[in-house]
């Protein structure tokens, strides 16, 4: 996700000068949440010796592949360092995520084995992009062992398939192992008939479910009535859902028991678990854990909870107008 700004001229700067510096640059970016970049601002990173390559950029004859984009957020420094997460390059990521249009996000910069496989996500969509292979020691140096070798992570990347998506099993697997805890924070929670039993059995079994999501400062609002047309059903089942209220809440965490944590950029929706390419980092830990809980825990100050009673209160209009978005939700 790209726009015109200062944050996208800082990353310009950057890369241009570490391209002139003779460090290998590569530059991938998707045709879809990228398109507000200009050729000009392109071009002067190609002048720099920056390589880019557009990620299945949207053709007559590849219509079929339109709706699966690239969602993932890949970071490589030197082929040891990797970052990922909900960010993106636009200057609504500047601030401190408690004021309008500073949004609140969460992402994660580590190292060890894990980096190398970001690194081959990223790898994956070049090689559909520019048909070059990426491979070799200045890629995928080897990795010493890690400082810690209790801290165990790894890097799920998940692609469109046929059937269940490695997605759609990893969520399932991760609610259904909860036992004390499960906190979700999620942008764009459209969870489907089956995600909604599972919560609600964690619910039932004694685990502590709460779900933060967006509220009023949204920039999807057919996905937060598509939401919010599930409340009853997850409230209902002891499930605890807040939404955000100083500005647009993006992060894609999870947290389970204080030990099992993930970052990164899938969403709880169709359209992440079915039709993009995500990556997220999956720890298993319980020091990363314990920041995780604290993280959510805190971001509960500026969010108000869902209660039944206000909650059915709503009025018609609102009621038809989730149910309509609901309809959607297959492509949410």
């Amino acid at each position: 996700y790209c726009k015109p700004g200062r944050m996208a001229d800082t990353l310009a700067a950057i890369l241009s000068d570490r391209a002139r510096a003779g460090v290998r640059v590569l530059f991938l970016h998707d045709a879809f949440g990228s398109q507000d970049l200009t050729e000009g601002y392109l071009d002067s990173l190609r002048a720099a010796g920056v390589r880019i390559a557009i990620f299945r950029p949207v053709h007559w004859y590849s219509l079929h592949k339109a709706q699966s984009r690239s969602h993932i957020r890949v970071v490589v420094v030197d082929g040891r360092v990797g970052y990922t997460g909900g960010f993106g390059i636009d200057d609504k990521w500047f601030g401190n995520g408690h004021a309008r249009d500073q949004w609140r996000d969460t992402n994660v910069r580590f190292t060890g084995s894990a980096v190398a496989q970001l690194q081959a996500t990223f790898a994956a969509g070049w090689a559909e992009a520019t048909g070059q292979l990426l491979t070799g020691e200045l890629f995928f140096p080897r990795v010493p062992p890690a400082d810690d070798p209790a801290q165990l992570a790894a890097l799920f990347h998940s692609a469109p398939t046929i059937g269940s998506t490695p997605a759609e099993r990893y969520l399932a697997l991760s609610i259904a192992g909860a036992r004390r805890t499960l906190y979700i924070a999620n942008s764009y929670f459209v969870p489907d008939e089956d995600f909604r039993r599972l919560l609600v059995r964690a619910a039932k079994r004694g685990v502590d479910v709460r779900v933060l999501t967006a509220g009023p400062r949204t920039d999807v609002e057919i996905t937060l009535l598509a939401g919010r047309d599930t409340y009853d059903e997850l409230l209902a089942g002891g499930v605890r859902v807040y939404e955000y209220q100083p500005t647009m809440m993006h992060a894609k965490t999870l947290v389970v028991d204080g030990s099992w944590s993930s970052i990164g950029t899938m969403n709880f929706d169709n359209r992440s678990m079915v039709f993009n390419d995500e990556s997220n980092l999956l720890v298993l830990d319980p020091v990363v854990g314990a920041r995780m809980d604290s993280l959510f825990l805190d971001d509960l100050r500026y969010a108000k909870e869902i209660r039944r009673p206000e909650f059915d209160r709503r009025g018609v209009v609102e009621r038809l107008l989730e149910q309509g978005a609901a309809l959607w939700g297959r492509l949410l």
